[in-house]
């Protein structure tokens, strides 16, 4: 019985090799999905690079053996949009986990809503079009990075004041302070830590922000809550003599 070899479609190259075409899709998931997980592990969120690297190559995977499992089938007949379908409803759960209210307000959803397009990318990619998942994922990490300055720059920025923040601490806290601000915006000014009394590791850190006096107040609350945070000051300064742009 002669060997058939077994192909899967990619576009622009049409129908190919199977192994070449999973290895396509397998690289192209790992370098999309890592790039979308690259911003949220800037931001300091808890799906950073390996979750979502993990979830677009799962989607992928499950996507592509599905398609591969309906061209070979062994005669029998089945509904190939089956399994993608449950990656649509299964992802949800992963997604709901990341959402949590914290003192009445809701958080994570910008990190639930990327995990499940990330889960979309690798469906696109299992599919066999890895050239429009890169368009997508340039288009997503467009909105992740560009969509905050720009709805505030439409905001009336008259109101925004530059703030000189300060915080005394019993321990390291530094990162738990940037995912605090990070929350609230994109931006960080010549944040420092300094290491006042190392028996007692106390630290003292200090940066600037530019914000909405209400949302100031929410912030300073916010990191007053923090459990080693001694003292939590803050202060509105002169703009023009605050820090540049870097």
């Amino acid at each position: 019985m002669d060997h058939v070899t077994q192909t899967v479609y990619i576009e622009y190259l049409g129908n190919v090799d199977v192994y070449l075409g999973m290895g396509i899709k397998i690289v192209t998931g790992l370098v999309l999905g890592s790039l979308v997980g690259y911003d949220r592990e800037q931001k300091m969120k808890n799906a950073g690079i390996k979750t979502n690297v993990l979830i677009c190559l799962g989607a992928t995977l499950y996507t592509a053996i599905s398609m591969l499992g309906h061209v070979q089938g062994g005669g029998i007949e089945y509904d190939s949009a089956r399994i993608p379908a449950q990656i649509v409803s299964g992802i949800g759960f992963l997604g709901a986990g990341a959402i949590m209210k914290d003192k009445g307000n809701i958080i994570g959803l910008t990190t639930a809503a990327t995990i499940w397009v990330v889960a979309s990318i690798g469906m696109t990619i299992g599919y066999g079009f890895p050239v429009i998942a890169t368009i997508f994922t340039i288009t997503i990490l467009s909105v992740l990075k560009l969509l905050g300055p720009i709805y505030q720059g439409f905001e009336s920025t008259k109101n925004h004041k530059y703030y000189h923040i300060e915080i005394l601490s019993h321990g390291d806290i530094k990162n738990l302070v940037k995912e605090i601000v990070f929350n609230t915006t994109d931006r960080i000014d010549e944040l420092h830590e300094q290491i006042i009394d190392k028996e007692s590791n106390k630290r003292h850190i200090d940066f600037y922000v530019y914000l909405h006096p209400k949302k100031m107040r929410i912030m300073g609350d916010e990191l007053r809550d923090i459990v080693q945070a001694d003292r939590v000051h803050f202060h509105q300064i002169d703009s023009k003599a605050g820090p540049s742009d870097t």
